[in-house]
């Protein structure tokens, strides 16, 4: 591609083998590592770290300040670290990874989605397809978290997780009103090798302990113990989680 179609401020740093598609922007100092593949249209913000061997496809945005509406709740007006992707991820076409998110390495952020400022993604991690991470979240190693699902602002999810297709978190009892709510907001936590259905909402602060399960279409009213599943509306037990499907007695977990 002719240089004359990208935006490459002087200070960006771009490293060896790294190819850059047209129509690209490169804020002041960026740096790129090593061996990237950077696509069209992409805009890295200033600042914005992305370590070695890490694709990212046409039109995303890497480091992007938020917004904040006059009545926002959540989001706040501070000064924010750089956004930083780690080596040997994948960035999906028109994702967005804002501006004090940290992408840890191997992970892959699926098309459209989005991570939200001040949130981090441990390694290997899968972030789906149109999956929205709100902002001051953790999400541990090696989780899958499936297309279209929704992770509130202020959630906390271990390492091994798995979140399925439509899945939504919620942080606030109050649902907008009073303040009441700022004493409370808080979305759920996950411990190691919990597991969400599809189409299941857990409410705020509910907690699901290590390899809790949560099956198809349930309503988490209450915290979830550990190895138990619950299911239904309200989520109710159910029994124990088969030992078979305990994370501790999978192949790749021994």
């Amino acid at each position: 591609m002719e240089q004359t179609t990208n935006a490459v401020h002087p200070t960006a740093r771009v490293g060896r083998g790294t190819t850059i598609g047209a129509y690209t922007v490169l804020g002041e100092q960026v740096v790129v590592g090593e061996d990237c593949v950077i696509g069209i249209g992409v805009v890295l913000h200033p600042g914005t770290q992305v370590g070695d061997r890490v694709r990212i496809d046409d039109h995303a945005v890497l480091g992007k300040r938020p917004m904040r509406g006059p009545r926002s709740a959540i989001t706040r007006e501070s000064p924010l670290e750089h956004a930083t992707v780690g080596d040997d991820s994948l960035i999906g076409t028109a994702a967005i990874v804002y501006a004090g998110a940290r992408v840890g390495r191997r992970v892959l952020v699926a098309d459209l989605a989005s991570i939200r400022e001040n949130s981090s993604i441990g390694d290997e991690t899968v972030i789906g397809r149109n999956v929205a991470v709100e902002n001051r979240t953790s999400i541990g190693a090696r989780c899958k978290i499936e297309t279209n699902a929704y992770i509130t602002a202020i959630t906390t999810i271990g390492d091994d997780c798995f979140i399925a297709p439509e899945v939504t978190f919620t942080n606030d009892d109050f649902l907008g009103r009073s303040e009441k709510r700022f004493e409370h907001h808080g979305g759920p936590i996950l411990e190691t090798g919990a597991r969400v259905g599809a189409n299941s909402t857990v409410l705020p602060g509910r907690r699901i302990a290590r390899d809790g399960l949560v099956a198809a279409g349930a309503v988490v009213t209450r915290d979830v113990p550990a190895r138990t599943l619950v299911m239904g509306i309200p989520a109710a037990v159910r029994g124990p989680v088969p030992e078979d499907e305990l994370l501790e007695n999978q192949p790749d977990r021994r």
